[in-house]
């Protein structure tokens, strides 16, 4: 196969057709560099990144050295990707999506990043968060706004906003991204992606100690345009020492899941209804869902009290801000520090001054017991159904770092109110891209399942996407993109 690789984005379309696993195919048989993928990329960067803003820096020359000599040999060889500015790697930016970080090197990666090097992935840039990943929209006052490649008028959800714009729109057909809440879910079903949370602990560090109470619902995955791509993606950051490793991405496409039990729910955890578009998506995954011989029942989904965990959840992310940022600003005066902070961030900071020391150990104890009141959802069905976001794409402004703090809270709560779940749950899920409104907005499925059960969340994507494609409307979008005068 010849592909012209030309200087114009339009002649590099056949690429954006492919996910990361069938470039990576061209290149192992020789019918493409990996120099040739990254500079296609980067052509289709340099056109549509103005419009999107989606990256936070790039490192093009670093990664033009890299594609030549080292790309390996692994199941992603040559294929460029970014990762999301809350990771680091090694001689690239690491930004934080704050002003505080401006100019700040990472010195070093992670095993993460190892693995993904070694994966023969090509790390070309940073893709765009809110600060600290704090705030469910990606407009950061550092970068500024991110724009829905869907609706240029409209956020991609956060905190994985840029990584989801850049796989949404072509830029590349995989990118890192990560999950406290729902920040690789919730961008992906208003982006339109497939966007899976691993099982807890199930992948290699990316630097946050395990004893931070965050860490136990924080997760590094992806977001891709295909299922196979994140099943690889989870098989090559998969830790060593996990009991029952994850199958090829081949293998679990070609054992597709007995009939299942899944029960499906649209009350979320504060005993809300989704909007219309969400409502109609969720009927018409269960109507798929029947048509591949499951079992659909209707269930009342995780049960605790959402108020109690939305609470603890805050005052950890309070207290582990402040920290952070008393240990990333030592060489700052106060009013220096302040002054690079945005005005949620600086909220946080004096509520957690406002908290007596014992309320980290007991908001701690609280997020762990809302896990395990989640649990119970699961004791009769295999699989849980419900919307990912009761939304869709929402316009840009809508909760911008800037707006009263009651606004971003009540923001946060419902955007997260069928995510937080997994998260507190240290449940596999995932977001499936099944359905689109008469506007043409994306409206992401999510599904979950038991602690460990990733491949049969996988089994079943797979067995979702063949039945109802989405990868050719992902073209379409990448075409009518490319072809847009600047």
């Amino acid at each position: 196969m010849t592909l012209d690789l030309g200087a114009s984005p339009i002649d590099d379309l056949p690429l954006v057709e492919l996910d990361a696993t069938a470039q990576a195919v061209l290149v192992h048989a020789g019918h493409v560099t990996p120099e040739e993928l990254l500079d296609a990329a980067i052509t289709r960067i340099e056109r549509l990144n103005p419009a999107l803003n989606a990256l936070s820096a790039s490192a093009f020359e670093a990664a033009r050295e890299r594609a030549r000599t080292n790309a390996g040999d692994g199941a992603f060889a040559g294929v460029p990707t970014l990762l999301k500015d809350l990771i680091a790697y090694p001689g690239q930016p690491l930004g934080l999506g704050s002003r505080l970080m401006s100019g700040q090197i990472a010195p070093a990666g992670s095993s993460y990043t190892e693995a993904l090097d070694a994966a023969g992935l090509v790390v070309f840039g940073k893709t765009t968060t809110s600060e600290f990943g704090l705030v469910g929209t990606t407009e950061p006052l550092v970068t500024g706004k991110t724009r829905n490649p869907w609706d240029l008028s409209r956020s991609t959800g956060g905190s994985s906003g840029g990584a989801a714009a850049a796989v949404a729109s072509g830029m590349v057909p995989v990118a890192h991204a990560s999950d406290g809440g729902g920040s690789i879910r919730g961008p992906a079903s208003l982006c339109g992606l497939f966007g899976f949370k691993p099982t807890r602990w199930r992948t290699r560090s990316a630097g946050l100690p395990k004893n931070m109470p965050l860490a136990a619902i924080l997760s590094e995955h992806c977001v891709s345009r295909s299922v196979r791509d994140s099943a690889t993606w989870l098989r090559v950051t998969e830790t060593e020492d996990w009991a029952e490793p994850l199958p090829e991405a081949a293998d679990l496409l070609a054992n597709p899941p007995r009939k299942l039990s899944i029960g499906f729910y649209g009350l979320d955890a504060f005993g809300n209804l989704p909007d219309e578009a969400a409502r109609a998506a969720l009927e018409q995954t269960i109507t798929l869902c029947h048509s591949l011989d499951h079992t659909l029942v209707p269930v009342e989904g995780p049960r605790f009290d959402g108020r109690v965990a939305a609470r603890a959840v805050y005052d950890i992310m309070a207290m582990t801000t402040s920290g952070m940022v008393n240990y990333l600003a030592p060489s700052l005066a106060p009013d220096a520090a302040i002054a690079c902070l945005e005005p949620y961030t600086l909220t946080l900071i004096e509520h957690a001054r406002a908290l007596p020391p014992s309320r980290f150990v007991e908001a701690a104890a609280e997020i762990a017991a809302a896990g395990d009141m989640a649990q119970v959802a699961l004791d009769d069905v295999e699989v849980l159904l419900s919307p990912t976001i009761p939304f869709t794409a929402f316009p840009l402004g809508t909760v911008s770092p800037d707006c009263p703090l009651q606004v971003l809270r009540r923001h946060f709560e419902r955007s997260a109110a069928y995510t937080a779940a997994a998260s507190l749950a240290g449940w596999p899920a995932m977001s499936v891209p099944l359905f689109w409104t008469e506007e043409g907005l994306p409206v992401g499925s999510h599904f979950a399942a038991r602690a460990g059960e990733d491949a049969l969340l996988f089994q079943l994507a797979f067995q979702l996407e063949n039945a109802a494609p989405w990868l050719p409307r992902l073209s379409a979008l990448s075409r009518t993109l490319a072809c847009r005068k600047s």
